[in-house]
């Protein structure tokens, strides 16, 4: 069976380069992004790769758009098996806890948590009626409880409930075929992670393109990095 994509956050980078992978594996990809004119950019670098690869303008801050994006997966597709939530935000970086803003947490959290927290609601009803479901959540070291320190801070608290939330879905969905699961790229020379990073593109979306094909018996409720377990 062809299986059907979504991949937030998806026009540059990691989130670019797992489309690419699910792709070069016989996926249809939905690409998505908030800016069209980079995502569908994105999108047509891929198809000309040869790669089956759709844009969908998706905003992860605002239900009624991610409600707009299950519609147009449901009416051309009529289901979606694998979602990637990789949109994410850091705008706080060496900024100590009760320096930072209460909008500036709030935002992090709304794209963060909040916005794979609306995804899932919006696309595990079809998994469910279709029995299978791959959900996988990019973290980072960063949501490990060991690392909530004080810089950095509301990123750090985001991912740590990013982490929760992937706990409690995955015991919620309990004896179905969905499976759930976070997973850390590592420090990955993309935008965010910057030149002088250790791993490639390639490598950092490795683990979640596994993730995102497990088999039937696969894991579910875990925190990966190099298709390792993680500490929580």
């Amino acid at each position: 069976m062809n299986r059907i994509a979504l991949v937030t956050g998806a026009n540059r980078g990691i989130g670019t380069e797992i489309c690419r992978q699910l792709g070069q594996l016989g996926m249809t990809v939905i690409l998505t992004a908030r800016d069209s004119f980079k995502g569908e950019a994105a999108a047509e670098r891929l198809r000309a790769q040869g790669l089956d690869v759709r844009f969908q303008q998706l905003d992860v801050r605002e239900q009624a758009s991610v409600e707009e994006a299950r519609a147009m997966v449901l009416r051309q597709f009529g289901r979606l098996d694998v979602l990637v939530n990789n949109a994410a935000i850091l705008l706080d970086e060496g900024v100590r806890f009760l320096d930072i803003s209460y909008e500036l947490l709030q935002t992090t959290f709304i794209v963060n948590t909040f916005g794979p927290f609306l995804t899932c609601k919006a696309f595990i009803p079809t998994m469910r009626e279709h029995r299978y479901g791959r959900i996988v959540n990019i973290s980072s070291e960063y949501g490990q409880m060991a690392q909530q320190t004080s810089d950095t801070s509301a990123y750090k608290l985001s991912k740590l409930a990013l982490n929760g939330m992937t706990r409690i879905l995955a015991e919620e969905l309990a004896g179905t075929n969905i499976k759930v699961n976070t997973m850390c790229p590592g420090w990955v020379r993309t935008e965010m992670g910057g030149p002088s990073a250790d791993l490639s593109v390639e490598e950092g979306a490795d683990t979640a393109v596994w993730l995102a094909t497990l088999p039937d018996d696969g894991p579910s409720g875990g925190f990966f990095q190099g298709r390792e377990a993680l500490a929580w």
